[in-house]
């Protein structure tokens, strides 16, 4: 009697609702490192401002993308898909905060990428902006984290694994919607952040020549 080879006798579900969540932690864990790295360069900005800028505009497409995976189950969700429905919302909490944290997250990166590139005499109301977003940004999303982090530590990994990877369908795709994004966001950046120099263009009394 012939043996059955595990690989092939692994029964792999549709991407479906599972995928989406996968994509989603996978997109999330990626922006939490980079808002980890981000987050020491604001303890020495001026020495570290185009690493600074550079992640900065890193985050952009990956932040996007993750917009738009969480998009997708708020939408397939109250539409009334019956496996998205099964799966259940998020905690009320968490849904309250969904939108802030997306009109947030969209609010910092514009400014700061505003700072860079916008006419400097933009650039103090920009900067106050800038910087109160992101505080009211930072409380969001701490709570926003907190509230999904032991669901991203268990799916963000599992298309990157052989076993767990063949049990939903579509890893590669998604694994390649994460490369892209990263990439693209390090194309723009390279693209933007050789204008770093401008940040302080017409802010806190800083003059340029």
């Amino acid at each position: 009697m012939a043996r059955t080879n595990p690989r092939h006798a692994t029964v792999r579900s549709p991407a479906g609702v599972e995928g989406n969540a996968r994509l989603t932690s996978a997109l999330g864990a990626s922006i939490f490192v980079l808002l980890f790295v981000e987050g020491i360069t604001i303890l020495q900005i001026v020495p570290m401002l185009y690493l600074h800028v550079f992640i900065g505009v890193v985050l952009i497409p990956i932040s996007l993308t993750k917009i738009a995976s969480t998009s997708w189950r708020f939408f397939k969700y109250y539409a009334g898909n019956p496996e998205y429905r099964q799966k259940g919302p998020p905690l009320l909490l968490l849904r309250l905060l969904g939108p802030i944290v997306i009109v947030l997250t969209i609010i910092v990166l514009a400014t700061g990428v505003g700072l860079v590139l916008l006419p400097t005499s933009l650039r103090g109301q920009l900067f106050f902006l800038h910087q109160a977003s992101f505080v009211l940004w930072l409380i969001a999303t701490t709570v926003h984290v907190l509230g999904h982090v032991i669901e991203t530590a268990k799916l963000a990994p599992q298309d990157w694994f052989g076993r767990s990877r063949r049990q939903v369908r579509q890893a590669s795709t998604r694994q390649w919607v994460v490369v892209i994004s990263l990439v693209l966001g390090v194309l723009l950046a390279l693209v933007i952040s050789p204008h770093y120099g401008h940040w302080w263009c017409g802010v806190a009394g800083y003059r340029c020549t």
